[in-house]
This record gives structure tokens, C-alpha cells and sequence, in this order.
């Protein structure tokens, strides 16, 4: 525990400034992130990260990435799907070209790997980055969210928890924590909402709350599902005592997509 309470000090204290200047350093640290992040589930795939779809991956995973106000891809006459086609048809000739050492499996983790952690990382840069509605105060409510619904998950879980949410992907995870989690975000968005207004609507802003800390909690199975299906326990070792990258951002990767897409930012 004094491990785990050292790393997050030390990673708020990296992380916390880059949040607030915005701008060129936040997206570098951003895709400093992604691309350990896109190691460590290619690494749990067994699929070494120096190597060529590795390379590929990685390049496609930063075209994913890049913000409209970037202009055009590095490849100027290709767009971002395109690309996506383009390294489809690499990874799948590369398959050949090593006589099935590097199989369709492979290629697949690869793929889905760079879009999952790309598309995640994409909408943190917009989310603190964008024009109509992103920002300051829209990234630091985001985690706040995120937080206190992990925060309320433990403690209710710890005190109330019974019933097994999902047992075979996270034995430790109960009902009661689940609902623990989403009570803890709304409280959270009340409280912020009071102090900070960002939706015209006190509802508006609960229903936000809602909606990230059920998403959040799917992220944190997903990548509980990922571990469990390699077998491995965390994955990575970059934060002692927390795990990797993906172990830290793994609900974040599901709810930044999710609420761009119901219209919380753009």
C-alpha cells in the first residue's frame, strides 16, 4: 500500500502540470503514454515490441491519434483509413513473408490493440484539447469522475459487497460495488456542478456521471478480461505497486469515446 500511495503521488505530481499547460506538452505526453500503453498489450499477446508489426502498429496507432487541427496525416496524399487499410494488407502479407511465425492472431491483436488504446488516447487530447466544449475544466471533471466511481467501487465493494459482479473476469468485483461506484459519481457531479457548471443542467450533468462510471467500470472488466485471457496479472510494470499504463487508464479508454460520442465534448 505505501508503494502503491508513492507511485500515484509521483505520477500526480508528472502528470497533474502537463493537464494543466494543455497544448503541445500534453499531446506528447499523451502519445508517450499510448505508445507504452499499445506495448503492453501487444507484450501480453507475445509479440515482441521490437519487431515489424510492432514498428507498424505503432505508427498506425499515432495516425489514430493525430487531431484534426493537425492537417493531414505524415503520408499526404493517404487518409487515416487508408492507412488503417494500408497496414492491414502489411500485416497480413508479413504473415506470409514469415511463413506463419507472425499468424492471423497475431496481426489481430496488433490491429485491435492500436485502434483500442489510439481511439482512447485520441479523445483525452480532444477532451482537454478541443475547441466546443473541451478543457480544462471538462478533462479534470472527466477524472473526477472516474476516480470517485473507483473510489466508491472499493469501499461499498469492501464494506457491502456480496454479490459477485462478474466472477470469472474479476472475482473481486461485487453488485453492490458497481452501485456504489455510480452513487459516488453522481455525488462527485453534484458537488461539482455546484461549483463549476459545465452542462446548463444539474440532470444534464448527472446523467453524464451516470453514464461514464457504468462505461468506466466496463473499461476496468475489459482489460480485466485482457489479463485474464494472457494470463498475465498486471499489464505492465511502469507504475510500482499500480501496474502498467493500461492498469491506470483502462476506464478512461472507455469513457472518453463514449462521452464524445453522446455529445459532452467535440
Amino acid at each position: 500500500m505505501k508503494q502503491r500511495i508513492i507511485t500515484a503521488i509521483v505520477a500526480l505530481i508528472i502528470f497533474v502540470p502537463f493537464v494543466i499547460i494543455g497544448g503541445l506538452p500534453f499531446e506528447i505526453l499523451v502519445y508517450i503514454m499510448a505508445t507504452i500503453g499499445f506495448l503492453e498489450l501487444i507484450r501480453m499477446g507475445n509479440i515482441a515490441k521490437y519487431s515489424i508489426p510492432s514498428v507498424m502498429g505503432i505508427v498506425l496507432l499515432w495516425v489514430l491519434m493525430m487531431q484534426e487541427h493537425s492537417g493531414t496525416t505524415p503520408f499526404a496524399w493517404l487518409t487515416k483509413t487508408e492507412i488503417v487499410m494500408l497496414i492491414v494488407l502489411l500485416l497480413l502479407s508479413y504473415t506470409v513473408l514469415v511463413k506463419n511465425k507472425f499468424t492471423f492472431d497475431h496481426a489481430g491483436v496488433v490491429l485491435l490493440s492500436a485502434i483500442y488504446v489510439g481511439m482512447g488516447f485520441y479523445y483525452l487530447i480532444l477532451a482537454r484539447e478541443g475547441e466546443n466544449g473541451g478543457g480544462l475544466a471538462t478533462i479534470l471533471y472527466i477524472f473526477l469522475l472516474i476516480w470517485s466511481t473507483d473510489t466508491g467501487a472499493y469501499f461499498v465493494g469492501r464494506a457491502f459487497g456480496k454479490r459477485k459482479l462478474w466472477p470469472k473476469i474479476s472475482p473481486n468485483k461485487t453488485v453492490e460495488g458497481a452501485i456504489g461506484g455510480i452513487v459516488m459519481a453522481i455525488i462527485t457531479s453534484i458537488i461539482f456542478q455546484l461549483i463549476h457548471p459545465i452542462e446548463d443542467t444539474l440532470i444534464g450533468m448527472i446523467g453524464v456521471a451516470i453514464i461514464a462510471s457504468v462505461f468506466g467500470q466496463i473499461g476496468d472488466l475489459v482489460e480485466s478480461a485482457f489479463k485474464r485471457h494472457f494470463g498475465v496479472k498486471d499489464s505492465g510494470n511502469v507504475l510500482p505497486g499500480h501496474g502498467g499504463i493500461l492498469d491506470r487508464f483502462d476506464s478512461l479508454l472507455f469513457v472518453l469515446p463514449i462521452l464524445h460520442l453522446v455529445g459532452f465534448f467535440n
